[in-house]
Order: C-alpha cells, then structure tokens, then sequence
C-alpha cells in the first residue's frame, strides 16, 4: 500500500488537463464545482456531470477541495440558517454520489496569503513568500485597516515602516493586489478580479469580525461542526478542515486551527471521526513551535487527507515554500507516521485506507517559467517534481516496512 497519489484539478478551464494526469500516475483529483456560488446547493447532477468527467480518463474524485463554507456561516450572519440546510444537502449529494472525502477552511475572510509570488530559488526556481513585517506593512501602511497598529508592538511597527518606505508604489500596488485578489479569487476567496474596488471590500469583510473574539469564533465553528456531522455520518462522507496558513492571527482577525492545541479542541468539540483533519504540513509549519511529526501521531485517526510540502524558516514568522523534501521539516519522519496508520487502518478493518495525499503547491521551474497559465502555488513542473519525490519517498520508507 501508499497514500493515493492525489492532484489539485481547477476543472475543465484549467490548463493541466486529465490526460496529463493519467501520465504523471495519479490516481485520484482533487477538485470543487469552483463554478458554483459559494452558498449554494452543489446538485447532484452537477457533482456528476464532474465525476463522469473524472472517471471516463480512468481516475477517481477522490477529495472535494473545497466545499467552501460561507462568511454567513462563519460569523453566525443573518443567511446562517439557510446556508447550513444548503450545505447538508450538499453532503447528502456528495455522498449519495459516492464522494466520500470533502475539505473545508474556516478562515476569516482570507485563505492563504504570501507577500511574493516570486520569491528567487537557486538555479532560477521561483515560489511563495511569507515576510511578516512586509505583511504589517501591508496590514498598517498599505490597506490601512483602523487601529491596526495597535496589533504590533514599537519595533515590529518601525520595520514594517522602514518596508513601505522603500517600496515604489508599483510595487505596493502589486503587493495589494497579489494578498487580496491573486491568491484567493481561484479558491472561492470573497474578493475575485472583477470587483472594481478590492482594497474596500477587503475592509469591508474584516470589518464583520471587529467584535468576534477567539471563544466565540471557536463556539460558530463548533455550531457548524455540529449541525453537518450528523449529515455526514448518515452519508459517509468525511469531513476534514484545512489548518490556518499561515497558522497564527492575522489582520486583527481570529484563526483557530493553526496548532497541536487548536486541532485538540477541534476534536474534543466534537469526538466524531466524520468531525476530520486535512494534515497540511506547509500550513503547519508556519509556526516553528509545531512538531509536524508528532502532529501526524497525535490525530493520525482523524486524517482524512494530506497536504505534503516543505517550508524553510528564514526569521521571525517568516519562511520560504522548499519544496517537498528538502527544508525545515522532516518530511520522511511525516510520511512514515502516515503510512503507519495506514497499515493501522489496514489492520483494524477501516474502510478509509486511502489516505489521499496531493504535493502541495511547488516552485515553478523548466516550463513553469515560460508562462502564467498555471494558478499560484500550483505550477504543472514543481508540482509533478514534488509529487515523484514523495511518491520515491513512499516506495522506501514501505520497502523498509516490509
């Protein structure tokens, strides 16, 4: 056995097609009805017209990713009600179609965000950047979100001055427009490139949760959990989050899935396997404080999904996207817990013995570079390299298991 190899697939607009995925030995996509409203009731015969696609190039709809979970949801909004019952009914539809694996986030208003899209690897390579003080600078100098500057301290406050200060205004414009727009408007993020005035709408929506604290966005995530669950014990889906990314509070906004303690409340809101985790170790690592090692033990029986990628820590809150092997993280100690409770499941007689795992994001390298057709983060090259190197990873760590 070995994780199934996994790939994120934007659907039929995207430019690595099926075929290409059938060639690089994929077993199974990842992929959302990412042409449907977030809110609404995904039907039946639009998840199949998808998986029909799916399974006419001889691979599986293996995760959802994502069936996005609305603002209303999130912050307890006056459409609640009817967006929890559209919700359920999509669960019921995943399931009754044989989709049995559906990732979510319940990040305030922002997905994952990087201050460089472009960040310069050795040989050429380029990948994603996380700077903390470029995004204070951003947060306090740029967006100019009220009262940001009492998030920060004197000397975090200085840097991130002394940043905005030495950029053009080019390159703020550029900065704004890659954190609000670039990296959320192809993953159901609230603001995508048709909105006139993104920076206003952006302070719009962080606006609405001025007055959520911690405990209370932990009570409306706990509210959700607890009023889909049911649905998915009735239609054996699995639902699992995706871990804040970066992992810790940002733009005066609570995240509260971005560490060991977080994913242990999660589990105790609600002790059902259905109520799972997507292990991301890229989004993890975010917090050197994390031991992604002993993350996967702790919850292995909760993880229904894996996001597989390196991180580099180069200071203070900030880091660099690797690759899959080499970086901070000790990517063959995180593949052989994975495959331990794989072999666990095996043995116990579960039936979710897949354990689907996609390469998350990559650097863009070789043809990567020629072009921008490709989603950021997402690049056809440093994916497909990422995805062979975890899959050789996998071949030994089970050899040696044997």
């Amino acid at each position: 056995m070995a994780l199934e190899k996994t790939w994120r697939w934007f659907g039929p607009n995207d430019k690595i097609t099926l075929d290409m995925l059938v060639q690089m030995g994929v077993e199974g996509v990842v992929t959302a009805l990412h042409h449907l409203p977030i809110g609404v009731v995904w039907t039946k015969e639009e998840i199949m017209k998808l998986k029909n696609e799916i399974e006419s190039h001889g691979l599986r709809w293996s995760v959802v990713e994502s069936l996005p979970v609305s603002e209303d949801i999130k912050i307890c909004g006056p459409n609640r009600e009817q967006h929890i019952a559209n919700y359920k009914e999509s669960l019921k539809n995943l399931g009754e179609c044989g989709i049995d694996t559906v990732c979510y986030n319940f990040m305030p208003v922002l997905d994952w965000c990087r201050t460089s899209l472009t960040y310069k690897h050795n040989g050429g390579g380029e990948g994603l950047y996380f700077d903390y003080y470029t995004f204070v600078a951003f947060d306090v100098f740029m967006l100019e979100r009220p009262n940001a500057k009492a998030d920060y301290d004197a000397e975090t406050l200085q840097k991130a001055e002394a940043i905005f200060k030495s950029l053009s205004k080019e390159d703020v414009d550029k900065l704004v427009y890659n954190i609000i727009v670039v990296t959320q408007g192809f993953v159901n993020g609230v603001i995508d490139g048709s909105v006139k005035d993104p920076k206003g709408l952006f302070l719009e929506y962080i606006s609405k949760y001025k007055n959520i604290t911690k405990e209370q966005y932990r009570a409306n995530m706990k509210a959700f959990i607890d009023d889909v669950v049911p649905t998915c014990e009735q239609y054996n889906v699995n639902l699992c989050v995706h871990p804040d990314d970066p992992p810790f509070p940002v733009l005066g906004m609570p995240r509260i899935v971005g560490c060991a303690d977080d994913l242990r409340w999660l589990r105790q809101a609600n002790p059902s396997l259905r109520n799972g985790i997507t292990y991301c170790t890229g989004s993890l690592s975010g917090r050197p404080d994390n031991d992604l090692v002993a993350i996967a033990e702790e919850f292995a029986d909760a993880i229904h999904f894996v996001h597989l990628r390196n991180t580099q820590f180069i200071g203070f809150k900030s880091f660099y996207e690797s690759g899959h092997l080499k970086g901070s993280l000790d990517m063959p100690g995180i593949v052989n817990a994975l495959l331990k409770e794989q072999h666990r499941r095996i043995a116990e007689g579960r039936k979710d013995i897949r354990m689907p795992f996609r390469p998350d994001h990559g650097i863009r390298i070789l043809t990567d570079l020629d072009n921008d057709i490709y989603n950021a983060g997402y690049p056809l090259c440093g994916r497909m390299r990422g995805l062979s190197e975890i899959s050789g990873l996998m071949a030994g760590i089970e050899y040696n298991m044997k």
